[in-house]
């Protein structure tokens, strides 16, 4: 009997979908020029902002940018100079580059971040 309810409740779990919850990535352009960045996660495809878009940076900006994921996604960045993206950091503007240090797990909770600087 435990052992039936146990693999329902296992069956259950399954079911029920993975919470979307916010990260944060604190970016900071300390390239002498304008950069864009965009997130994304190979697993699934998914990309931030996504459609097309991508989020500017302007030479010495700072910005906050919240992205929907789902906890344990693996989240990567990639960036290029604006107008050239064979500067690239991060996966870069194909997400078809390796980097060392350019992907965090998403973690839920409150307070949830993490810091990119662009750097030349």
């Amino acid at each position: 009997m435990i052992r039936g309810f146990l693999l329902a409740l296992a069956i259950l779990a399954a079911a029920i979908p993975a919470k979307a919850d916010v990260m944060t990535f604190f970016v900071m352009n300390r390239a002498p020029y304008g950069v864009v960045i965009e997130f994304s996660d190979a697993a699934s495809g998914k990309v931030w902002p996504g459609g097309e878009r991508i989020y500017l940076l302007e030479k010495g900006e700072s910005k906050s940018v919240a992205i929907d994921c789902t906890g344990g996604v693996r989240i990567c960045y990639g960036a290029w100079r604006n107008g050239d993206d064979g500067t690239a950091w991060g996966v870069g503007p194909d997400r078809d580059r390796e980097c060392r240090d350019c992907c965090r797990i998403c973690a839920l909770g409150p307070g949830k971040g993490e810091t990119i600087e662009i750097e030349p």
